[in-house]
């Protein structure tokens, strides 16, 4: 019996996922992953950039490997460029760590959609704004497809002070379940005992 173009196609990539699985596990274990093509959610209309550079504390988040401390925050500062400085400082371990980053917006007609990489190595990721104030809070998407098979997704809650109310927590996850994005996962970040230098 010979198998026709499609089942041969449809073998090899049953084939490729049994040889990336176990490649990529390791990659996405502390991460959330799902089945499926990411989500399409709608981003910050008229989205002002100015307004939102400063610094913003992480209040909630979904899992992420690069962000296991405490004291999490994050500065942008506009470049001469046009690009944004972005420095996240946490501490983990009893020891204060920073990461310093570039973010870009990728298309003028979608300002809420930025891209950011913290290595010239490292191709721009999504950094969605999908919802901010610019005073107090901020809800930040990010999702990678892989080979549209499964996605590795990323959400914040932000905010300009270490504590939000947790009727503004319980609205923010509302907002992301709306665009199809599940929080259930997501994890609080201590934010206490934060105030001394960073």
């Amino acid at each position: 019996m010979t198998l026709t173009a499609e089942t041969a196609a449809l073998d090899r990539m049953k084939a490729v996922i049994v040889l990336l699985v176990p490649l990529l596990l390791p990659l996405v274990s502390a991460q959330t992953f799902r089945w499926g093509p990411c989500p399409t959610p709608m981003v910050q209309p008229n989205f002002e950039l100015n307004k939102y550079l400063g610094k913003w504390y992480e209040i909630e988040k979904l899992p992420a490997s690069f962000a296991k401390g405490k004291c999490i925050e994050a500065n942008y500062i506009l470049r001469p460029d046009n690009t944004v400085q972005v420095v996240n400082v946490q501490t983990y371990k009893g020891k204060i760590r920073k990461a310093e980053g570039t973010a870009i917006i990728q298309d003028l007609r979608e300002p809420a959609k930025l891209g950011l990489s913290f290595s010239y190595f490292t191709p721009y990721t999504p950094y969605w704004v999908l919802s901010t104030d610019y005073s107090s809070i901020a809800l930040v998407y990010s999702c990678t497809d892989v080979l549209r098979l499964f996605h590795v997704d990323y959400a914040w809650i932000l905010s300009r002070s270490r504590i939000l109310p947790p009727e503004a927590i319980y609205h923010a996850k509302e907002t992301f379940s709306r665009d199809n994005i599940d929080v259930s996962k997501m994890i609080p970040t201590d934010q206490h005992g934060c105030d001394g230098p960073i």
